[in-house]
């Protein structure tokens, strides 16, 4: 069973398996060299609530983290902007290997090196308005875990890797409002007798990634006894797409991840599916130096921008596929502020 399954998802956009060794090399080489992209570089792990000058923080109240992004601003005048104008590109933390979210299509009539999906538009429109070309951003490869120390160790200007704005992470970095809207979800082969995040994970292996919300959420709540005792969640790999390998070779039993890009692998293997309904709530947002306020002000009103003309040219390109035409997430999460 488990070889007919592999052998099944290998036959799609480009096979898994190809994938799966593009995200070994990336997990080596991500960090040590940038992947060129027309004047650009390039790897691979979620609710929103006023123009002082306020760095933006998490403290022990922190309960709505997608409501404590500064207002937006078009004004370019402040340090991080003017640095990266005078760079002339920006530098942005990425994936390269999640199915229609950030990765090298191997069937595209495009240039080989091209990173293409609804992150890379995003960066790309970001760039545009900042320094008036969408080619002016320089693609790093980041595992999930390296997110937060590559913005904090200056490798780059920004992160756009669907990565979920929580209370915990904005106590190292600061994050843009809301650009999406996903929950946690389980993913499992169709055959299995998983139906959900319920008590038919005993005794089942989970993978995750390390440093995810997903598998934050894993350990809390098997240490608070929300999540069947039995439940083995030790299997976490460097990205996220490592899990559903490891899901077709038998050596786990399912993935949590978020639902909308267990969608995308979904898509990817025709033997695998989502098994229930989410069981979060929880927003990507594009994460900056925690200083940076100019950028971070600056990038609100690039998406105020974008939600009006070409956020969902980009849902219906890359995600209504996978996640449908009329989905929770087919909109942009509204903005607030604080």
């Amino acid at each position: 069973m488990t070889a007919r399954r592999l052998r099944a998802s290998l036959k799609g956009w480009g096979g898994v398996g190809a994938m799966a060794v593009a995200c070994a090399l990336a997990v080596v080489f991500a960090l040590l060299l940038p992947l060129s992209n027309t004047g650009g570089d390039g790897s691979t792990g979620i609710g929103g609530k006023g123009v002082a000058q306020v760095t933006q923080a998490a403290d022990d109240t922190c309960t709505d983290p997608q409501d404590q992004s500064l207002s937006p601003s078009r004004d370019e005048s402040g340090e991080t902007i003017a640095a990266i104008k005078k760079r002339g590109y920006l530098r942005v933390g990425v994936d390269q290997n999640s199915y229609r979210w950030g990765y090298r299509d191997p069937n595209s009539t495009r240039k080989s090196s091209d990173l293409e999906g609804f992150d890379i538009d995003l960066a790309r429109e970001i760039a545009r308005e900042i320094l008036g070309d969408p080619n002016a951003v320089r693609f790093r490869a980041i595992p999930t875990i390296q997110r937060i120390p590559a913005i904090k160790n200056d490798r780059v200007d920004m992160v756009v890797r669907s990565m979920t704005i929580n209370c915990a992470r904005l106590k190292d970095v600061a994050f843009s409002a809301p650009y999406f809207l996903t929950g946690q979800q389980v993913l499992a082969p169709k055959t299995s007798d998983i139906t959900g995040y319920d008590k038919s994970l005993a005794e089942k292996r989970i993978c995750s990634a390390t440093g995810s919300t997903a598998y934050d959420k894993l350990k809390a709540d098997k240490d608070g006894g929300k999540l069947v005792s039995s439940a083995d969640i030790s299997t976490t790999v460097p990205n996220q797409l490592d899990c559903l390998v490891r899901l077709q070779l038998g050596e786990v039993d399912a993935v949590v991840t978020d639902g909308a890009l267990a969608a995308s692998q979904a898509a990817q293997d025709p033997t695998v599916e989502l098994k229930g309904d989410r069981f979060t709530t929880e927003y990507y947002g594009v994460a900056m130096k925690k200083d940076a306020d100019d950028l971070v002000r600056r990038v609100n009103q690039v998406l105020v921008d974008y939600r009006r003309n070409g956020w969902r040219a980009s849902y219906d390109k890359w995600l209504s596929p996978t996640l449908g035409a009329d989905s929770e997430s087919a909109n942009p999460p509204a903005a607030k502020y604080k």
